[in-house]
């Protein structure tokens, strides 16, 4: 087993020691797993958040969660740039075709990770340092699998490993949504997950 969250740690250590911030692209799924993110990230890197979430299945859901990050970046991290991706539900659907009854943490969100992740990469390629993302952060989510994708692929940014559920980082993250009155949704995003 691969101990993500000590990498982590190693790399910071060394960032830091480096002195000079580098630019960071941070996939983010929803304000509140940003929060934890950001806290750790902003101090070592020059952090960008990208919000590319097709898996958000409820124009309605969708356009919510991008206002809360909004929000939040805008009244505690006004210097962090917000970019938001395509609504690409129908990409979604693609990657979840015959996968529809796929219990959560199976084949379906094994994908879903990695559409999110590739387009990440995708956009971080030749300008910026590191990519990473929020999702680590849910005790819900596969670690391991967002790792593995994440390190997988070909670009000129460095995947930067992390496991933001450590060192009690889902418990900071509902600290600090209580302390910003941010919206928690109760589940990931797809209609399948709704169910």
């Amino acid at each position: 087993m691969i101990n993500y969250f000590q990498k982590f740690n190693e790399i910071i250590k060394k960032e830091k020691e480096e002195g000079k911030k580098k630019k960071l692209l941070l996939h983010a799924c929803c304000a509140p797993c940003s929060t934890t993110a950001i806290e750790r990230l902003s101090d070592v890197f020059s952090v960008t958040v990208f919000f590319y979430n097709p898996n958000i299945t409820d124009e309605k859901e969708y356009d919510y969660r991008l206002k809360e990050i909004s929000s939040f970046l805008e009244k505690v991290y006004p210097e962090i740039p917000l970019f938001e991706g395509e609504f690409e539900t129908d990409k979604f659907y693609q990657i979840s075709k015959d996968l529809e009854s796929e219990p959560e943490r199976g084949k379906r969100c094994y994908n879903c990770y990695k559409l999110r992740l590739e387009k990440t990469a995708n956009l971080a390629d030749k300008k910026f340092d590191y990519f990473a993302t929020t999702l680590t952060l849910s005790p819900h989510k596969n670690s391991d699998w967002l790792n593995e994708i994440g390190e997988s692929l070909k670009t000129s940014a460095i995947y930067l490993p992390t496991d933001f559920k450590k060192q009690d980082g889902y418990k900071r993250s509902i600290e600090l949504s209580n302390k910003y009155g941010l919206y928690r949704q109760n589940y990931c995003g797809c209609e399948f997950s709704k169910r």
